[in-house]
């Protein structure tokens, strides 16, 4: 006999909400919000953590429902994205923009309970995603330099909320996660070159698989691994990470190089997923240790 999974339309709803606000992205990107706040906290203020990861969820989950309805009729074209809930006609656009107009008014209230510093970081990134990121996404390669911006806000964002205030320390929080967006979205943009280019999306810098973006790849890879180095000197301020947690960073910097010259030599499917799997391992990996390197010191 056959058995067939019938949905009830509540758990079809709320699986259509995960889908529409990217739920594991979403998640990536709290995380990342967290880890600054652990790393900028003089205490743990559990209340600020929910608060923070509540409205940081909020702003992303926007973030990307908005890019689903800008991006609809794209959606259709290519077949890692037919399936969302909005091009597939599963949820409506007036129905999904409810929900992103709400999630971002909600996030923005949360945020700014926090502090005001926080809440305007937050709207700086949603307004740079959705307003100048996803339209250049189909003119220009550059397109991935713009997006590196609200990209990296969510890592800072969390010492923001944390202390208040902006300074070098969570500048340079900003600086690891926007270099590292670099080989990140290249070796995405590589492996699913075809895809994307159903959808009008070119987003290696040569517009290319070519030398030219191998080479950029590990430039900026190279750029990743010397910035996320910089607390290690006592250059910037309260952040900083003994030399022992230093020689970890390195070594998942130099593994991650170790992706990208491969991809580099071979220039092929295989080699830019495996870059885009170490560039995911290596952002979490980091901030974990990070964390622990603080904490470790706190309790010594």
């Amino acid at each position: 006999m056959e058995n067939t999974q019938v949905h009830s339309p509540a758990v079809s709803l709320v699986s259509d909400l995960k889908e529409v606000t990217k739920v594991r992205l979403a998640v990536s990107v709290v995380f990342s919000s967290v880890a600054g706040y652990f790393l900028g906290a003089e205490s743990i203020d559990f209340l600020t953590v929910v608060m923070l990861s509540i409205g940081g969820y909020c702003l992303v989950g926007a973030s990307n429902a908005y890019n689903q309805i800008l991006e609809k009729d794209l959606d259709l074209l290519m077949k890692r994205t037919r399936n969302r809930p909005v091009p597939s006609g599963r949820m409506s656009v007036n129905t999904a923009f409810l929900i992103a107009s709400s999630l971002t008014v909600l996030g923005l209230i949360i945020l700014y309970l926090i502090n005001p510093r926080t809440a305007m970081f937050g709207a700086i990134s949603i307004l740079l995603y959705v307003s100048v990121y996803t339209p250049l996404k189909t003119k220009t390669p550059l397109s991935v330099f713009v997006g590196a911006f609200p990209g990296a806000i969510p890592f800072m964002l969390g010492w923001v909320a944390a202390t208040g205030d902006f300074g070098i320390e969570p500048g340079t929080l900003f600086m690891i996660q926007f270099f590292w967006q670099f080989p990140h979205f290249w070796a995405l943009g590589w492996w699913l070159y075809d895809d994307y280019a159903k959808g009008g999306f070119f987003m290696l810098p040569t517009g290319k698989r070519d030398k030219g973006t191998a080479v950029q790849i590990v430039l900026y890879t190279l750029w990743t691994l010397i910035v996320s180095l910089i607390p290690a000197t006592g250059m910037t301020g309260a952040l900083y990470i003994t030399p022992l947690s230093a020689a970890l960073v390195l070594l998942l910097g130099l593994g991650m190089l170790y992706y990208a010259v491969q991809l580099y030599r071979k220039r092929d499917e295989k080699s830019a997923k495996k870059l885009m799997l170490a560039s995911v391992s290596y952002i979490t990996l980091l901030q974990i240790i990070y964390v622990l390197d603080k904490l470790i010191r706190v309790w010594i």
